[in-house]
């Protein structure tokens, strides 16, 4: 992969390569940091665990799910307890957990769900799109931060990352624009502030699809191989900008 980004024309200063004053660059070495992070935000009443597999939510929803993104969780373990949402902007307290969310076991593959406050709207400006407004418990619903098999999911990871390594700038792709929404909510609940987005358009086939490995679509290895250029893949989304 990072041959394929070095052809492409990137350069970085720092990474698991070359080392940096924010090392480890793997994620697999930073679990402590995720597990940390979760705690934290069990302790404070942000992430309650969840039970529902893949097909018990898509079963739970009314209507069948259709597109790329996850679809809105309908709420089946989220807590319904007076007292238990973290969001809420009355006087009422809630509870703090006296215990870790790693000493929460169950008997059945368990992840944990970050709870989303219900009708916020979650407004930024991207770089490249412009303003941007998504409506929490609508556009998307309670998320899974860390799954059943200790591994934390990808939008815990890359926020706590982020904050880390003090990033100021994200650049990704469009079809993360949603997930930005979910991350910022991250980014409150820990009192971190966010970075800047830019989300690219996206490489499309002939059909207009975006390439991805489930569709079998070629690589940057592949379009190398192919003798096409870094400039004309880069040209192909400037225009654009």
């Amino acid at each position: 992969m990072m041959e394929d980004l070095r052809w492409f024309g990137f350069e970085w200063l720092e990474g698991p390569d070359c080392g940096g004053p924010f090392a480890p660059y793997i994620q697999s070495e930073r679990h402590l940091l995720y597990r940390v992070a979760l705690e934290r935000l069990f302790q404070e009443g942000f992430v309650y665990p969840c039970t529902c597999s893949r097909r018990d939510v898509q079963r739970a929803l009314r209507a069948p799910h259709q597109g790329e993104d996850e679809p809105v969780y309908p709420g089946t373990c989220r807590p319904k307890a007076v007292g238990t949402n973290p969001w809420s902007t009355d006087h009422e307290k809630h509870a703090t957990a006296s215990f870790r969310a790693s000493d929460v076991v169950h008997h059945v593959p368990t992840n944990w769900r970050f709870r989303v406050p219900d009708g916020a709207i979650i407004s930024f400006t991207d770089g490249h799109d412009g303003p941007q407004q998504f409506v929490a418990g609508s556009d998307f619903g309670d998320f899974v931060v860390w799954r059943h098999d200790e591994i934390p999911a990808y939008q815990l990871a890359v926020v706590v990352d982020d904050a880390a390594m003090q990033i100021t700038e994200v650049v990704r792709g469009a079809d993360l624009l949603k997930s930005t929404a979910r991350q910022i909510l991250l980014y409150r609940a820990m009192g971190w502030q966010p970075p800047t987005f830019y989300h690219c358009p996206l490489i499309t086939d002939e059909s207009g699809l975006r390439l991805a490995k489930r569709h079998d679509a070629l690589s940057l290895r592949h379009l190398r191989a192919r003798g096409v250029t870094p400039e004309s893949l880069r040209e192909s989304w400037l225009p654009t900008l």
